[in-house]
């Protein structure tokens, strides 16, 4: 133990300025065994600090670490265990209890005994020794307290002390003198042994010489123990006073902190008043808008509006912990409460009775708008209503109950209001489109396209009265009357100078007019009304922020409707958004079956008007979608939209169905067909109409159905016609398409153009071929049977030698076909394909000069075989080319 001592000392402490004066091995109890070391220590300096330290071996090798130190005077218990029996347990008491085991019971006692002792001379006793053996205590003062102490502390400091280096110098010289010092130690530590009783003895008898100092000293110490009696006294007297003093001064800081903390807390419960106070009072001005305030003017509005948010910032005010359970918070929450219910109640009553009585209001002024084409303002309504918008929102988050009950009644009231509107609005429209007249209504009942079927079968059949001023041909009639389209039409041409299609045109012009007005009036009411309720119930129209949107196309019946639906939206916003269009779909519900009626009644009146229709209501929907593709707006007119277009596949339908269902004469030429001339007339209106139009796609569509129904029923139709050619059916209608191709310049038939054009010149090189036959008939069948020889490999110059086809044979058939006869027979052709041919296309002047060509082509045939079969010998035809240029020329002439 002394060598670990002594290791701690040199180690831990010295370099800490302190010494060791008491040591223990000790473990935790009831732990595992893990030793370490209890030291007692005091410092070298002045004021002298007395520490427990405890030290732990390391487990990483053989040195010792300063693990934790506790200052003496915080140590208030030195528990032994038991005083009668031997125990190596006991507790020291510091801020909280340490059990501890020595390592021996004699470590234990030697250990709590320094502890006493410097409890004495350091602490004035202030630490109790509990279950310590009196007697231990005992003999640790044998001759007086004081004495005990300072004696107590040599001896602890004596047991080892340290060489210093004069010590160490001198040992080693003295050791350096003997020269068996190391040698033989016990030898040496004899010689010492003689010189130190030599000394002793000298010592003596010094001691024994000078007795009479000895009395002399021994007097002196006598008296300076007396003035240390004296001055103990005087400093025990000082310590008793300093001791009441002490206790004085504990008072005194003990009222102090009393005060303080009284302090602290008034502090903290006036904060905590001025919060609930600055938080949940609500100013008299206040409570009295909210029971009596003017809910009809602006500035009773406006007082309204700034006692509800200040109500509701006191209902909502976040309390602190605790203030929930204070009586006084829980009635003025009840006052608040109170006020809240009776406000909202009060503005809910006010608020039905403005929608009740602008219901009154707007009636009283539509018998102003019953003769105009427009819809009420409601404006001077919504700017009304837009005062309580904040009002709204309050009550929307305080009593949500009332809130749904007024967009409910509001909903009611215009839903009743909008619809006698729009219903005397749809009426005026469909007024305006059919005439004031009872002629007009009847007009309007009767489908446009069954009295055009009707008109132009009678046409074609030679039934219908003949048009004055024109030619006499009845092709001519039956393609007029099935170009005019009307069912009235025998009856408007006596109106005046316009014709027919002039008619139609103006007709369906005001229509467009009309149609284009009725959108056009729809559509600001029903966004304003979106807005309107997007601001007066505080609901999200717009979605806000990023976010990523899915773009969905619908495709209903060929019509594509697109919607947008936001993703990562909040799903509030989303609600809010169907809560609007719910909203809108309630107060509109009439729009939706007036559009549709309209569209049938337009339909009605002419089915070209669909055309018209699709452009606008295409329009519209793309305008509509661009604002928001999820509104009510852009929802219903693309609903109509599909309605639109399947009038206008119909539409499409019914042409072809006519296409198909046409009827010719078999007593008159055919001409132009009609479905070619009313092919024309949809085209150029179409063209007209979707000028500018975003739906052209549909009417693309439209077109390559129709032009492929087109060619068909043309092939049909020439097929089973038995007065004119069929060659020339082909032609002229051919002809006629193409030329309306080109003229207007329809990009998606470039390909049927081109075929129109192939089956235009392939008809009429065929016809002119068939037309123009074998004008020189004997001709031509001498030179097929030369062309047979040939054929055969007769050589071209013999052909001559042949008994059928010699010179003689030859010069006959060419007498028998003079330029009169040439001439005489081109005549009847010309008569023959003037008969063929209709006045509308003009194409006999075409067809005469392929003839032309055609004859002159087989002319020099004939002449280039005359040359290479019959060399030598003179023979030609007994005309020329010039004079069949001069027959043709004058033939033409004189027709």
């Amino acid at each position: 133990m002394t060598a670990i001592k002594h290791a701690l000392q040199r180690d831990i402490f010295t370099p800490n300025d302190e010494r060791l004066l008491s040591i223990v091995n000790v473990c935790k109890a009831g732990k595992k065994k893990r030793n370490c070391f209890l030291c007692a220590t005091v410092t070298t300096e002045r004021p002298v600090q007395v520490n427990v330290v405890k030290v732990k071996k390391s487990d990483k090798g053989d040195f010792y670490k300063r693990q934790t130190a506790w200052a003496l005077r915080d140590l208030a218990v030195v528990d032994a265990k038991d005083a009668v029996k031997e125990s190596p347990e006991f507790d020291l008491h510091f801020d909280k209890v340490y059990k501890w085991v020595a390592s021996s019971t004699v470590e234990k006692n030697t250990f709590i005994s320094c502890i006493w002792k410097l409890n004495q001379r350091y602490l004035r006793k202030k630490i109790d020794f509990i279950n310590v053996s009196s007697q231990l205590l005992e003999e640790s003062v044998p001759s007086g307290e004081n004495q005990s102490v300072a004696g107590g502390d040599e001896e602890a400091v004596d047991e080892y002390q340290e060489l210093n280096a004069r010590e160490e110098q001198d040992i080693e010289i003295m050791m350096e003198g003997c020269e068996y010092a190391i040698s033989n130690a016990e030898a040496f530590a004899e010689k010492l042994s003689r010189e130190l009783q030599v000394l002793d003895g000298a010592n003596i008898q010094s001691i024994m010489a000078s007795e009479k100092q000895v009395n002399i000293l021994m007097k002196l110490l006598d008296e300076a123990l007396k003035e240390v009696d004296q001055i103990e006294l005087k400093l025990s007297s000082y310590e008793e006073m300093l001791q009441s003093v002490k206790e004085q001064m504990d008072q005194i800081s003990e009222s102090n902190h009393l005060i303080h903390l009284s302090n602290t807390n008034n502090v903290k419960l006036l904060s905590e008043i001025e919060f609930l106070v600055n938080h949940m009072d609500l100013a008299k001005g206040h409570i009295k808008a909210l029971q009596e305030g003017d809910l009809t003017s602006s500035r009773g509005i406006e007082a309204c509006t700034n006692a509800a948010d200040a109500l509701l910032q006191c209902m909502n005010v976040a309390l602190r912990p605790g203030h929930d359970m204070l009586h006084a918070v829980k009635q003025q929450q009840q006052r608040f409460s109170d006020l809240r219910e009776q406000f909202a109640r009060r503005l809910a009553s006010h608020l039905n009775s403005v929608f009740v009585q602008q219901g009154h209001d707007q009636s009283s002024t539509l018998a102003q708008h019953s003769a105009e084409l427009t819809l009420p303002n409601h404006h001077p309504f919504h700017r009304d209503l837009l005062r309580y918008a904040k009002l709204m929102e309050w009550l929307k988050n305080t009593d949500y109950g009332k809130y749904e009950g007024l967009t409910k009644n509001y909903m009611d009231y215009l839903s009743r209001l909008y619809e006698r509107e729009i219903k005397d609005f749809f009426e005026v429209a469909k007024i305006k489109m059919t005439g004031t007249t009872r002629e007009g209504k009847k007009f309007a009942t009767l489908p446009r396209k069954e009295s055009a079927v009707k008109q132009e079968t009678e046409s074609l059949h030679g039934s219908s009265g003949k048009l004055t001023g024109s030619t006499s041909s009845l092709n001519k009639l039956s393609v007029q009357s099935s170009g005019n389209r009307r069912s009235q039409s025998s009856s408007l041409l006596d109106m005046g100078n316009m014709s027919a299609s002039d008619l139609d045109v103006a007709d369906r012009t005001k229509f467009d007019k009309i149609f284009e007005q009725v959108l056009s009036e729809l559509e600001p009411l029903c966004l304003a009304e979106q807005d309107f309720i997007s601001k007066f119930f505080k609901l999200q129209q717009h979605q806000s922020t990023s976010g990523t949107t899915t773009n969905e196309v619908e495709e209903m019946d060929g019509v594509a409707l697109s919607r947008s639906y936001p993703s990562g939206v909040p799903q509030t916003i989303s609600s809010e958004k169907d809560m609007i269009r719910q909203m809108m779909t309630k107060i509109f519900r009439c729009i939706e079956p007036e559009l549709n009626n309209l569209i049938a009644l337009g339909d009605k009146i002419d089915s070209f008007n669909s055309l018209y229709m699709l452009v606008k209501m295409s329009h519209h929907v793309w305008t509509a979608q661009n604002v928001d593709p999820a509104s009510f707006l852009s929802t219903t007119l693309g609903n109509v939209l599909v309605t639109v277009k399947r009038n206008f596949d119909k539409c499409i339908s019914n042409q072809m169905k006519q296409m198909d269902e046409v009827k010719i004469s078999k007593k008159s030429k055919v001409g132009i067909l009609p479905f070619v001339a009313e092919f024309e007339e949809f085209a150029a209106l179409a063209e007209s109409i979707f000028k500018n139009a975003e739906r052209r796609g549909d009417l693309d569509k439209a077109y390559i159905k129709l032009i492929r129904a087109v060619f068909v029923s043309v092939e049909k139709v020439a097929n089973e016609s038995q007065k004119t050619p069929r060659d020339v059916v082909m032609m002229e209608n051919f002809h006629h398409i193409f030329a309306t191709l080109s003229r207007l310049k329809i990009s998606c038939l470039e390909a049927e153009k081109k075929e129109a054009k192939q089956k235009y010149t392939d008809h009429l090189q065929s016809y002119v071929i068939y037309s123009l036959g074998q004008p020189l008939e004997k001709l031509n069948h001498f030179f097929e049977g030369v062309e047979a020889r040939v054929a055969q490999g007769i050589r071209e110059e013999e052909v001559s030698y042949q008994l059928a086809f010699n010179k003689q044979e030859l010069r006959k058939v060419i007498k028998e076909y003079p330029g009169k006869e040439v001439k005489k027979g081109l005549d009847n052709l010309y008569k023959k394909v003037d008969k063929h041919l209709c006045e509308e296309e003009n194409l006999l002047q075409v067809v005469w000069h392929s003839m032309q060509d055609e004859f002159i082509r087989q002319y020099k045939h004939f002449e280039g075989l005359i040359a290479r079969c019959y060399p030598g010998s003179g023979i030609t035809m007994e005309f020329t080319i010039q004079d069949i240029l001069d027959y043709c020329s004058s033939i033409a002439q004189s027709h």
